[in-house]
Formats: structure tokens, sequence, C-alpha cells
């Protein structure tokens, strides 16, 4: 093969590149326009579909994480959420929504465990520091005094 054969292959592999990743943010983008139309199985369909060309997207799995909580599914919400959390350790939403699902299952310590992470990352969801501390305390066994 000469230079030109070489450069020829070269330049439409890159173009054919850079086309899929166009494709696969408009995915990401169509997906999210579902999500806030509330059509979550299409939303989820779009979601995972771009799970399959970037399976370390964190987003993609906090919006699953999401779509879960909506319906209910409580074991694939925490399972999303983890993914999320794997992939980035200080996704303050991630971190206050597994922390609000470990309350709802009346599960103290590691709400307790989760809130300390929380506590430790948060920069946009603050506020919401005082109403975990609140929940957690609400949970907490009361002490008797004799």
């Amino acid at each position: 093969m000469n230079r030109l054969s070489i450069l020829k292959m070269l330049i439409i592999f890159l173009f054919l590149s850079s086309n899929s990743i166009a494709f696969n943010q408009d995915i990401f983008e169509d997906a999210k326009i579902y999500f806030e139309k509330k059509n979550y199985n299409q939303s989820k369909f779009l979601f995972q579909k771009f799970l399959v060309f970037n399976p370390k997207d964190h987003l993609s799995y906090l919006y699953l994480a999401k779509i879960y909580k909506e319906e209910d599914n409580k074991n694939e919400t925490e399972k999303n959420l983890n993914t999320t959390l794997l992939l980035n350790p200080k996704n303050e939403e991630a971190l206050f929504m597994l922390i609000e699902l470990q309350l709802e299952r009346s599960n103290f310590s590691k709400a307790k465990e989760l809130n300390e992470k929380f506590s430790l990352v948060c920069s946009k969801l603050c506020n919401h520091k005082s109403i975990i501390a609140e929940k957690i305390k609400n949970l907490e066994p009361k002490k008797s005094t004799k």
C-alpha cells in the first residue's frame, strides 16, 4: 500500500469515528428529552443503548436510577446509583438519592456512612444535609432516661 491509500483510509476512519461520536451524543440527548417528558420507557431504552457504546458514562446510570425510582424499583435504583458512585464517587446527587433509599429501608448505619461521604463532597446540594441529619436522627434508637 502506498502512502496515499493509507492516508485515504485514515481520513475515512476519522470521519466515521466522528460521526459515531456525534450519533452517540444524540442518543444521550434524546434520552434526556424523553426523561424530561416523563416517557420513561423510551428514555430507559435510549440510556441503555447509550451505555452499550459508553459503559463508563456515570450520568446515564444516574438517569436510569431516577427512572427506576419513578417506577418504584428499589433494587434497580440502588444498582444504578452504586454504579454511578463507582464511576464517579463524588456525584452528590447519587449519594443523596442513595441516602434517601437507605433511609426508606430503615438502614440507619448505611445512611449514616453515606451521609459522612456526602458531607465531604457536597457543593450544590449542601442544603440537603440538614434534611438528612433530621431523618437520621429520627431513625436513631431513642435513649431511655431513668
